[in-house]
């Protein structure tokens, strides 16, 4: 071990310093020889710890020992997790105690499984969490070169197959041998099964409608057996075939047919007893057929869009025709589309997912949007606070335009432990939904029940919405379910409450625990003016009595399965009870905005007998406007989309004029055309490239439109709905390039726009939509390169070994470099300096003279015991010593002639008759002013003495 200084230039001070030293020696001058002597040391030695401490003084060791962290591939294509800890659990048996080490999982990511330690490795196990979908080792090793201490010789040992997919682990390893970090490999042999895989399916990027195309499928496989092919367009199985697998590459086509227009997602699936891996079992392609534009029209009751159905017919757009609970649950299959049509729809018949979709393929891929009124549409079709209502071009409520009766609402909502499982969530934003609908004069309550009924917000005007709201989400989930008391209860605080509409909504997913007479009360509650409706959710609540209570206290009963659907029941409920949302006056539209919809309404509009009344949104076009005013028909750009309001119906009941007006079918057609996309025309061409987990994404903009373009902006939507925004950047005149993340395989939807554009209140510039896949990891692929050539790589740059499986015990054996052992002294020499510096205060302010000493040092009485220094001859303080000597020369002095004045005093035996006469005393000082046989004067004195003892002791 030797000492070194870091910054060597710092001993210069010890020059200013011996100048101070010299000057704190001339301050001293006052002080005795061996004390002056002490604290110039004192003094020196704080002076030089404290520059040493600023030279960096260092101790210097050379350490020879190890430091390995193994880096362990956790992929799915090795999936030897056992045989990797037991390998090196081996391996640490063989290192020396003060080795240390370490372990790193790999897979997509990198986990610290075990720090790098001197701690042997007993009973390893891997509990990292580790996506093995893709090996990425180049993380991995950049974070294992980090846990490697700088006072031992360092080694990073690699178990792998090599098979990198994602990341350059050869980058990386050029960085670790810059730093001296030797990379060991361990070739690991990939995981043999019995697997099949779709490598790839191909079919053509266009399509024309009617046109007969071959599918070609890429198969690869390790044995022979039979498989089911399976071909899928978007979810609709359009080919199936048996085939026979023979190992190697196999190729199979089958035939297809262009039925439907638009971007269509392709799937192939394989079916193989034998295969023993499913993740590489799918292939996804993407085609788009052309023709002409095709709508989806969805009907709320059978033949309720016959004539919008006419009025597409007869302008030759085609459509298809479905019911609410058919729509799609994906959102490739409305890109298929280019309108939505909504007719006579209620929101309790979309669950919040395919709401949810309609929106996004509107706004995201500039799918059109028209809803249609009637009885079931808008507000009175639960629609308030919806996605659907974030599309359209017209709020559901009634915003301060016109009187409406007062309300008072109760919302009767079972909390048992059967509505744990998210149905009291929804039943929750079901209230605090219904309390945004109300208006503050407005009364609502919430009571709560399970065995037993409580009211979680007490009847009351809702002037305090917020807290409200707050408190509807403090219901938990616990108990039975008895529902006649919390009906009973509700009606009782209903009926006293003075409002012109009086609801009570009870909500509940199972049997009641009494069975008392429900008649009678609903007897009552009809003749106080109160009326009930009831919700069912799900197949074990008691229909047929929530059914029976509504019927009885004139309500409307609903049954759902789909518990996103509550939230819409309930505030179509809301809506009905109030009774003003339908205006059933006569009149002649008046025509306002959209001046390009001018000529459909050329010589004159049909009457209208009634609508939906609804408020129009700030920044949408009322083309058609009622006499209130509320609008009949309104526009406006959602994002990439356009969506239109039609508020009254289309079947005749409301608007019999309009369905017999000859000119029907082509208005009605012109305002589904005007929903269309234009991407068409878009002057952009999209490409797609999978690399590893990421997507490259490619665009080309036409010469004529360079100049019109600026940045460009992809917006990315996966299957399960997830968006990200992917900035493209100039490349090349006219082309953009980004890049996405993708790490799950799938279909992916990209739109391509200007940056900035597409916003939900104004135009957007989005002017592509394309299509692409990402497939399953080269991880499942079967064959491809073999990864020991990759690992031999790494070991040669780095100047590492190639290690065999089967001896563990090597990973310890490397020749080791002396390491230099460094550790700074700055805090031990800091400290030692603040003790002398402690020491010297002590030094200049306190004299420790040999009697001083002395008093405080124990002494032995006759018999061996300690003596307290209290108890100890010449224990006493100065100024006892100062009075005793006083006491004793007063005692010495000649008698006072007062004490001759009392004659009767006995004299002393000594008096009366002395042996022999004492000599004279000396002849006294000076008498001072006062007495110096007086008390007073003796203690004059001890208090010179002692002021005069303090000041030599300052000296």
């Amino acid at each position: 071990m030797g000492l070194r200084l870091e910054t060597p230039l710092y001993l210069l001070l010890l020059l200013p310093a011996a100048l101070y030293l010299y000057w704190v020696w001339k301050s001293t001058a006052r002080m005795d020889g061996r004390r002056r002597k002490a604290v110039l040391a004192v003094r020196g030695a704080v002076v030089l710890l404290l520059v040493l401490a600023l030279a960096g003084l260092q101790t210097v060791a050379a350490i020879e020992r190890q430091a390995v962290v193994f880096v362990a591939d956790r992929s799915d294509s090795v999936a030897r997790d056992d045989a990797l800890a037991a390998w090196i659990q081996a391996a640490s048996t063989a290192k020396e105690a003060d080795d240390a080490a370490g372990v790193v999982s790999a897979g997509a990511n990198a986990s610290v499984e075990r720090q790098a330690s001197e701690a042997a490795i007993e009973r390893f196990a891997f509990g990292g969490e580790i996506d093995g979908r893709y090996t990425r080792l180049d993380e991995a090793l950049r974070l294992a070169g980090a846990l490697l201490p700088e006072d031992a010789s360092p080694r990073i040992v690699l178990l792998s197959d090599g098979k990198e997919n994602v990341g350059d682990a050869a980058a990386q390893a050029r960085l670790l041998r810059d730093r001296g970090v030797p990379v060991d490999v361990v070739p690991l042999a990939s995981a043999q099964r019995s697997d099949a895989a779709v490598e790839a399916l191909r079919l053509p990027e266009r399509l024309y409608k009617g046109e007969r195309y071959a599918v070609e499928a890429d198969i690869e496989s390790t044995f022979a057996g039979e498989a089911v092919l399976r071909i899928y367009e978007d979810n609709r199985e359009i080919a199936s075939r048996s085939i026979e697998l023979t190992p190697g590459a196999n190729r199979f086509v089958l035939q297809g047919i262009a039925f439907e227009e638009g971007l269509h997602r392709y799937r192939a699936e394989l079916y193989a007893e034998l295969d023993q891996v499913s993740a590489n079992n799918a292939a996804y392609g993407f085609s788009r057929v052309e023709g002409p534009p095709r709508a989806l029209l969805v009907e709320g009751s059978e033949g309720e869009a016959a004539n919008v159905a006419n009025a597409l017919d007869a302008s030759l757009i085609p459509y298809e025709l479905v019911a609410p609970e058919l729509l799609p649950l994906e959102l490739i299959d409305y890109a298929a589309y280019d309108s939505i049509v909504l007719v006579g729809v209620p929101a309790t018949r979309l669950s919040e997912r395919r709401m949810q979709l309609i929106e996004q393929a509107v706004r995201d891929y500039g799918v059109g949007l028209v809803m249609i009124g009637g009885e079931q549409s808008y507000g009175l079709g639960g629609y308030f606070q919806t996605p659907i209502e974030r599309a359209l071009p017209v709020y559901m409520d009634l915003r301060g335009k016109r009187e409406m009766p007062s309300l008072a609402l109760m919302l009767v909502i079972d909390k048992s432990g059967s509505m744990s499982d998210g149905k009291l969530e929804l039943a929750q934003e079901a209230a605090a939904r219904t309390a945004e609908l109300l208006r503050e004069r407005d009364t609502i309550g919430v009571l709560a029940f399970d065995s037993a009924p409580w009211w979680v917000v007490e009847p009351q005007p809702l002037t305090e919405k917020d807290d409200v709201i707050e408190r509807i989400g403090s219901i938990a989930a616990d108990g039975g379910t008895d529902i006649y008391p919390a009906v009973a209860e509700a009606f009782a605080k209903a009926k006293d409450i003075d409002a012109q509409r009086k609801h009570i909504i009870l909500l509940t997913d199972g049997q009641s625990a009494s069975n008392q007479s429900y008649e009678a009360l609903a007897e009552q509650m009809v003749e106080a003016g109160v009326t009930l409706s009831t919700v069912a959710i799900g197949n074990d609540a008691d229909q047929r009595l929530l059914e029976r209570l509504a019927g009885l206290a004139q309500g409307r009963y609903y049954f759902t399965n789909d518990q996103s659907t509550v939230p819409a029941i309930f505030s179509r409920e809301a809506v009905l009870i109030s009774r003003t949302y339908v205006v059933d006056r006569p009149f002649v539209p008046a025509a306002a905005q959209a001046p390009d919809w001018q000529p459909l309404f050329a010589g004159g509009l049909p009457e209208v007998r009634a609508y939906v009344a609804t408020t129009p949104k700030e920044t949408a076009e009322v083309a058609l406007a009622s006499p209130e005013p509320d609008p009949l028909l309104a526009r406006w750009q959602f994002g990439a989309g356009k969506a239109v309001a039609w508020t009254s119906d289309a079947a005749g009941k409301w608007a019999p004029d309009w369905v017999s007006w000859d000119r029907f079918p082509e208005t009605f057609a012109g305002i589904v055309k005007w929903t269309f996309p234009a991407f068409g025309a878009a002057p952009m061409e999209v490409e797609t490239k999978i690399s590893g987990n990421e997507a490259d994404i490619r665009v080309r903009v036409g010469d004529a439109d360079r100049a019109e373009f600026g940045n460009l902006v992809a917006t990315v939507t996966d299957e399960a709905m997830n968006v990200r925004q992917v900035e493209l950047e100039p490349t090349a005149p006219g082309e953009y390039a980004g890049r996405a993340e993708l790490l799950q395989p799938g279909a992916y939807l990209a739109r391509i726009e200007r940056s900035g554009g597409g916003t939900e209140e104004g135009p957007t510039s989005a002017a592509a939509v394309a299509g692409f896949v990402v497939p399953y990891s080269p991880e499942y692929r079967i064959g491809g390169r073999d990864g020991t050539e990759a690992l031999v790589q790494i070991a040669e740059l780095t100047g590492g070994r190639v290690l065999d499986f089967e001896r563990p015990e090597d990973a310890f054996a490397a020749p080791t470099e002396p390491k230099l052992r460094v550790a700074g002294l700055h805090r031990e020499l800091l400290a030692a300096a603040l003790l002398l510096w402690v020491a010297d205060i002590a030094l200049r302010r306190l004299q420790l003279t040999r009697t001083a000493l002395r008093r405080f040092m124990p002494r032995r009485s006759a018999r061996g015991e300690a003596v307290p220094p209290t108890e100890q001859p010449g224990a006493a303080t100065a100024a006892e010593r100062l009075r005793r000597k006083l006491s004793a020369e007063r005692a010495a002095r000649p008698e006072q002639p007062s004490r001759a004045a009392h004659p009767s005093a006995p004299a002393s035996p000594k008096a009366q008759a002395p042996a022999h006469p004492a000599p004279a005393p000396p002849p006294a000082p000076p008498a001072p002013a006062a007495d110096p046989s007086s008390p007073e004067a003796g203690t004059d004195r001890m208090s010179r003495l002692l002021e005069a003892k303090r000041r030599r002791g300052r000296l």
